[in-house]
């Protein structure tokens, strides 16, 4: 795997990547009303894509600079009806928040640790972490699961493992079992043939994949 590969926010790129070639494809075979449609919904999600990424990349989202003193962080990871997301749960100065990160396998590894503020980059236990949204005040909904106190022996095999795109797309890609209902929704207003259906069946379920990946999913 390539250093590149193994970036935080590389899988979240690529399927941004495949959705938009998802929308550039079925172009040639729409009238003008559902080409039209194809690219505004192909610079939505380029559009928010970009925001969510520059975000990611260079912000530190507010609240988060109180945890650099002496606060003590620990990844949990969500797990709510079909989004699984990883968080760091950071306890200090009396109160205690969560913040969403991109999936690190990394991230499976650790315990409770320090984590601190460097420019614009969030770090704990010495590796960065990229935020996949807003610090909470409260806790997010569905089952937290926690990170064991010691990382078993075979962890960096699991994170690995984890971490494959493959795994990765076939999680995410289970918020596309909507995908056909969509297209009836698009058919019904629309109106269309067979090829139309087909055509936002699997616009729908590229767009349902992406978003699973742009929120920072957690295929451990």
């Amino acid at each position: 795997m390539s250093h590149w590969m193994g970036h935080p926010l590389a899988y979240p790129v690529i399927v941004t990547i495949g959705a938009l070639a998802i929308c550039l494809a079925w172009a040639p075979f729409g009238d003008s009303e559902q080409v039209a449609m194809l690219g505004a919904v192909g610079v939505c999600v380029l559009g928010y894509s970009v925001f969510r990424l520059a975000m990611a990349w260079g912000y530190v989202p507010a609240g988060v600079p109180a945890f650099e003193a002496d606060a003590v962080v620990r990844r949990v990871r969500q797990q709510h009806r079909l989004v699984s997301r990883s968080w760091l749960e950071i306890s200090g100065g009396g109160r205690t928040r969560w913040l969403p990160v991109y999936f690190d396998p990394a991230l499976m590894t650790l315990t409770s640790a320090r984590g601190e503020i460097s420019g614009r980059a969030i770090e704990v236990d010495g590796e960065r972490v990229y935020p996949a949204g807003r610090v909470r005040d409260s806790e997010p909904i569905g089952r937290l699961i926690d990170n064991p106190t010691r990382p078993a022996a075979d962890a960096a095999e699991l994170a690995t493992r984890a971490a494959g795109s493959g795994r990765r797309l076939l999680l995410d890609a289970q918020s596309a079992i909507a995908a056909p209902f969509a297209a009836l929704l698009w058919i019904y207003i629309a109106g269309g043939s067979a090829l139309t259906f087909a055509a936002a069946t699997v616009v729908a379920a590229a767009l349902a994949t992406w978003l699973a990946a742009i929120r920072g999913s957690d295929p451990s």
